[in-house]
């Protein structure tokens, strides 16, 4: 068979279009394609939701794939192990509650499973703003490419609609940030601000991301460490089950979320 350029640019180009096209009115949006984001895509388009990740990187993966301090392994406590099973992650138990696992393997087979569940992964899009109605409500999302903010280019972006939003972006919590700074409203946390990441402490931290990952404004859900920076709580190092267990419970949220009946 004689291979032909323009063939290879045009199976791209189109087939690409085609689904960016698709993914201008979903269901859920998710903001960062890290552990968190991609464990929340996961259970979203399991159970038949549809569900896009716009990641800013290169790659997927976030924090994960550099394990702690470059060292390509991370740890997951016994009540998080369940769902590295379920993304079929090999895990050895270092002792009693503690079972490491290989980042790269971990971070690559979570984007698989999310991938083949359903769920679609768009990188270098990066989230300029939000869309936001006269209901007060979060309705979609302001995206251009992570290139154009890179070179500081003056290029007008695009925007996609979605009935629930997650903010994953990590420590960062751009997707809160944005919605504070720039329609200057409160959050549902405490003193309605974003309460700012405080030091390590790696048991409060895991056990707060859960009780943190919910709705924080109409239609904008946290999740991973955007939960515990957005609500105030400390981080946890590479102790990765929080995270998990956080995406997983974000997902249930936001089918709550898009399930519940108009104005209700």
């Amino acid at each position: 068979m004689e291979l032909d350029e323009v063939t290879i640019s045009r199976a791209i180009t189109e087939t690409f279009m085609k689904e960016f096209q698709e993914a201008m009115d979903i269901e859920a949006a998710i903001g960062g394609a890290g552990p968190a984001g991609m464990a929340a895509a996961y259970y979203l388009a399991k159970a038949g939701i549809k569900t896009v990740i716009f990641e800013r990187s290169l790659r997927p993966g976030g924090g994960m794939p550099g394990g702690g301090m470059m060292f390509n392994t991370i740890v997951v406590q016994e009540e998080a192990r369940g769902i590295l099973d379920e993304f079929g992650v090999r895990t050895r138990e270092y002792e009693k509650g503690y079972y490491t696992a290989d980042s790269v393997e971990a971070s690559s087979a979570i984007c698989l499973k999310a991938i083949q569940a359903g769920a679609k992964i768009f990188n270098l899009i990066s989230i300029e703003d939000v869309m936001i109605r006269k209901n007060d409500r979060i309705t979609g999302l302001v995206l251009n490419w992570s290139a154009v903010n890179l070179a500081g280019l003056h290029v007008d972006p695009l925007s996609i609609r979605s009935k629930v939003v997650i903010d994953a972006t990590g420590h960062a919590s751009e997707i809160c940030h944005i919605v504070v700074n720039k329609l200057g409203v409160k959050l549902m946390t405490e003193g309605g601000g974003i309460l700012g990441e405080r030091s390590m402490w790696a048991e409060i931290a895991e056990r707060k991301i859960i009780e943190n990952t919910r709705e924080v404004y109409p239609g904008l859900i946290v999740a991973g460490m955007a939960a515990n920076a957005v609500c105030g709580g400390p981080r946890m190092g590479p102790i990765f089950g929080g995270m998990l267990l956080s995406g997983k419970h974000a997902a249930e949220v936001a089918m709550k979320i898009i399930k519940k009946p108009a104005g209700s």
